[in-house]
């Protein structure tokens, strides 16, 4: 069986670097940071006091019909993860034109759309309602299961355009959304589907996910410089800035791409997943999973290693993750791990969880389209932790000019979850 060649022909992105993926991918090139105080709730018994917040959303800025009141209604029904993956679909959509045609086979279009953690805000909202009611009975609200769980983002999405393709969602930790794009990928290469809508949500930023990760000391508590705390690859670094947000992808089968005259972003050029089988949340010492992953990875899009130009990292500013990430990379791209260009964008955007694949998925494809490599940022001269090879190119503080061709992303999730993708510029 041929394999159909898949690329991406819509963007969206609703990020704590913008409402847009312009302003994200802007805001990324001049190392803007997205943190800053809480400002969901009030933090101040927690041990940490910041998080990578989306500024300036309103849901009623992305309804289909801004006069449908009913409209309105329905999506103020729903979780903020879920608000955030419709606006992100709506401009990934919207961009795409895939939709346009009256004449589209709307029963070969699906959505494949991920969540970490799904309706948080939703479980906690209902859970402390019934805590604080339990001698009268339960008070659970009808809506609470389809607004909580973590496929019903996919659900709304298939709904508001009557996609009738494959639909589901994807939950692997931090890995989610990078599993939900290879299977989309999947999808579209193997002929089950022209197109299929896909990415990652969550909106974390809550008591349960703030005190949750706190309590595993998971979470940077620098709450003296909120902008400086995400810090990969330092010395200095104390635990991950949580993120929230939601990013699109329309990933789409070639040749139906180029009769409708369609926009070419990139190529998806393969994947891969592994398992860690070590810990729960700490991840292999030595990258052993992180090492198979890569070379999965590769060797589905027959790939050598020497061919890739830039890894966005899963990096996540944790003692123990970038060590093990860094010495996988030098295992799988021997002398050219030297050559190539790392980043870690989470020094930006903070940790979105379930989301953060597609966000740097996302920003591969823009590298590549631009040839340039966005920063690591908040590193400082001397700090250098003496574990990380500094030979290698982490593309400290300033994004780098260069010629890329083709970009690897990695994600790996609690659980020993780990998934990556490839993407490439479209050559015909």
């Amino acid at each position: 069986m041929e394999l159909k060649r898949v690329v991406v022909t819509g963007l969206g992105a609703i990020t704590p670097l913008g409402l847009d993926v312009a302003s994200t991918w802007d805001n990324a090139l001049k190392g803007v940071s997205g943190a800053g105080p809480i400002t969901h709730f009030d933090s101040t018994l927690f041990k940490t006091h910041f998080a990578c917040e989306v500024k300036g959303f309103d849901p009623a800025n992305y309804l289909l019909d801004p006069n449908d009141r009913r409209e309105l209604k329905d999506v103020k029904r729903t979780d903020l993860y879920t608000q955030y993956a419709l606006a992100a679909a709506k401009q990934a959509v919207d961009d795409s034109r895939l939709l346009e045609n009256a004449q589209v086979d709307l029963d070969e279009i699906g959505v494949i759309f991920a969540s970490g953690i799904g309706g948080l805000h939703t479980f906690e909202e209902q859970a402390g309602f019934y805590a604080c009611h339990s001698e009268q009975g339960p008070k659970y609200s009808p809506f609470f299961i389809p607004t909580m769980i973590a496929d019903i983002a996919a659900g709304h999405i298939s709904m508001q355009y009557g996609l009738r393709g494959p639909n589901f969602g994807v939950v692997s930790a931090c890995a989610t959304s990078t599993n939900a794009m290879i299977d989309a990928f999947n999808y579209v290469r193997l002929g089950m589907a022209t197109a299929i809508v896909t990415g990652g949500s969550e909106a974390p930023i809550y008591p349960a996910g703030v005190g949750g990760f706190n309590a595993m000391h998971a979470i940077s508590t620098r709450n003296d410089s909120p902008e400086t705390a995400s810090r990969p690859f330092s010395a200095s670094r104390d635990g991950f800035v949580i993120g929230e947000g939601a990013v699109c992808l329309i990933f789409e089968e070639l040749e139906h791409a180029i009769a409708r005259g369609a926009t070419i972003y990139g190529e998806v050029l393969g994947g891969g997943m592994s398992g860690d089988a070590h810990h729960i949340t700490a991840p292999h010492p030595e990258g052993l999973g992180a090492k198979l992953v890569m070379t999965r990875a590769l060797k589905d899009a027959g790939l050598q290693p020497e061919q890739v130009d830039y890894i966005n990292v899963h990096g996540t500013s944790t003692p123990l993750g970038d060590i093990g990430e860094a010495k996988a990379i030098a295992d799988v791209f021997k002398e050219h791990a030297y050559k190539l260009n790392i980043s870690s964008t989470k020094s930006m955007t903070g940790h979105m969880l379930g989301a953060t694949g597609a966000m740097e998925a996302l920003f591969c494809l823009l590298a590549c389209r631009d040839n340039v490599v966005p920063p690591t940022i908040n590193h400082e001269d001397g700090d250098n932790d003496e574990q990380l090879d500094y030979r290698m190119n982490f593309t400290f503080n300033k994004a780098q000019q260069r010629q890329v061709d083709i970009a690897l992303s990695n994600t790996f999730g609690f659980g020993g979850h780990n998934a990556s993708i490839i993407v490439g510029k479209y050559k015909s």
